[in-house]
């Protein structure tokens, strides 16, 4: 993404939408974008995500990228290195909501922080931190999946384990994407109004 902004300016980019939208895979192809312009770059995932590779940030398209485990906002701010030029970091939504200060700092400091994350948890609620990036950021881009019952842009996360923990790490299997109309909160029976706009 080339900035408009002149001099050494930072920026916090924010990629979000549901699980299989593409947000990972966004998040690499700009990360190795910067790589290629020769840029120093630092990537960072949440130690809790372990799905599929503990050093790699990996796409369900399974495009890879090294990165490094944190557990929390404190230590990406402690393992960024002076020189860095471009952050990334992917499941933002599993670390603290220091995070969004964090951000803001780095930017300030004149570096580029990309970060991935759902906006909305299993319910369809705002999922902390992403909104608050969201609101601070210069750059958003909102991903969408493909509802797997009708084909149509999917923003929702449907949760298809029983669970009531805000966080449960999984992919196939445990979630897939639903657009609005087939999306089910669970536990709650919502009445689709027929014919209404």
């Amino acid at each position: 993404m080339n900035s408009p902004f002149r001099g050494n300016v930072g920026w916090v980019e924010v990629i979000c939408g549901s699980m299989f939208s593409g947000k990972s895979e966004e998040l690499i192809r700009r990360l190795r974008r910067a790589q290629i312009a020769r840029q120093r770059v630092q990537i960072f995932k949440p130690r809790m995500d372990d799905r599929y590779d503990i050093d790699h940030i990996v796409s369900h398209s399974e495009l890879r990228i090294k990165s490094q485990l944190v557990s929390n906002s404190q230590e990406v701010w402690e393992a960024v290195e002076a020189r860095t030029e471009v952050i990334g970091i992917d499941e933002v939504q599993f670390l603290d909501e220091e995070i969004v200060v964090v951000c803001d700092k780095l930017a300030n400091m004149g570096k580029r922080v990309i970060v991935a994350g759902l906006d909305k948890d299993y319910m369809g609620r705002p999922f902390e931190p992403v909104p608050q990036l969201l609101a601070t950021a210069e750059y958003i881009t909102k991903t969408l999946a493909i509802c797997v019952r009708c084909g149509n842009p999917a923003n929702y996360t449907q949760r298809l384990i029983d669970s009531d923990q805000r966080i449960v790490v999984g992919a196939e299997g445990a979630y897939e994407a639903r657009c609005r109309r087939c999306f089910e909160v669970p536990g709650q029976v919502v009445e689709k109004m027929a014919g209404r706009p």
